[in-house]
C-alpha cells in the first residue's frame, strides 16, 4: 500500500478478501480533497473521511486543529479500520516543522492501526522523484503558512525559487477559486522563472482541474508534464502530490 512515503495501486481486497479501505483526515471545511481523491481511486477501493474542525487558514486556526481536533478524529477513523490513512492538509502537515509531522504520522498510525502519510511528505517525495531542484510554488495561503511551506520543501535539499499566495484565509472559500484562476496566478507569479517544478499547495485548492491548462501554458517556459507520487497517477498534495508539474528543458 506504500511506496516512499506515497500510496500505489494493489489488489482491490486483502488477504481476508476485504475492500481497500482508505482513511482520509481533512480540515471541517475542506469540500475539495474528498471529490478530488474518491475520482481517483482504483475500482473497488473505498473512501473513508474524518473532519477536524477547522475554519481559517492561518497559522493559529491550524494550530486549533492540531492541538483539539486531529488525534480524536484519528480515533474515530480508526473505527473504520483502514488500511491506509492520508493526513490531508498540507500547511498544518508543515506548520510545526518536518520532525512533528513524521511523530503525528505515527501518532495517528498508532490510533488508526494503519500506516499513515501526510500530503507535505507525499510532495517531498514527489519533487525528489522528479529529481526537481529549483521549484516554484503558488498558494493561496497568506506569507505566515507560506513560510512553513518553503522550509519544509528546503529541509530537502530543494531550492524554492519563489512561493506565492493569493492571501486567503476563509478555506472554505479556497475551494471556490476556479482553475483558470490558479492557472493565471501561476503564469504571472512564476512566469520567466528558472524552476524544474510548479507545485499548487492546497488540498482545497481546485489546481487538479488547472493542470492541463498549466502545463500547455508553461509559465516557466520548457516544455511541462504532470509529475507524480501520491497514488501513482498524475499528483498534487491531494493525494499527495497531484499539484505537480515538471518543466523539462529543450
Amino acid at each position: 500500500m506504500r511506496d516512499g512515503g506515497a500510496m500505489t495501486k494493489g489488489a482491490e481486497r486483502d488477504q481476508r478478501g476485504e475492500r481497500t479501505r482508505i482513511g482520509l483526515m481533512i480540515p471541517s471545511s475542506n469540500t475539495m480533497m474528498e471529490a478530488d481523491f474518491a475520482r481517483e481511486l482504483p475500482v473497488g477501493w473505498t473512501l473513508h473521511t474524518a473532519r477536524m474542525y477547522m475554519k481559517d487558514t492561518t497559522a493559529a486556526g491550524e494550530n486549533r486543529m492540531l492541538d483539539e481536533f486531529t488525534l480524536p478524529a484519528a480515533r474515530d477513523l480508526g473505527t473504520a479500520r483502514p488500511h491506509v490513512v492520508v493526513f490531508g492538509c498540507t500547511s498544518a502537515g508543515a506548520l510545526r516543522g518536518s520532525d512533528y509531522d513524521r511523530e503525528l504520522c505515527e501518532r495517528i498510525s498508532e490510533l488508526t492501526g494503519a500506516p499513515t502519510v501526510s500530503t507535505i511528505q507525499a510532495v517531498r517525495t514527489a519533487i525528489e522523484r522528479a529529481a526537481a531542484r529549483r521549484v516554484g510554488v503558488v498558494t493561496p495561503y497568506v506569507d505566515e503558512l507560506n513560510d512553513r511551506i518553503r522550509a519544509s520543501i528546503e529541509a530537502g535539499g530543494v531550492e524554492v525559487v519563489r512561493i506565492a499566495g493569493l492571501g486567503m484565509t476563509e478555506n472554505y472559500q479556497i475551494a471556490r477559486v476556479p482553475p483558470d484562476r490558479i492557472t493565471a496566478f501561476a503564469v504571472e507569479a512564476l512566469g520567466g522563472l528558472d524552476i524544474d517544478l510548479v507545485f499548487a499547495s492546497c488540498t482545497n485548492f481546485g489546481a487538479m482541474e488547472a493542470i492541463p491548462e498549466l502545463a500547455a501554458r508553461r509559465p516557466a517556459g520548457g516544455d511541462q508534464q504532470p509529475c507524480g507520487a501520491g497514488r501513482g497517477r498524475r499528483t498534487s498534495d491531494g493525494g499527495g502530490s497531484r499539484r505537480c508539474c515538471r518543466v523539462t528543458r529543450a
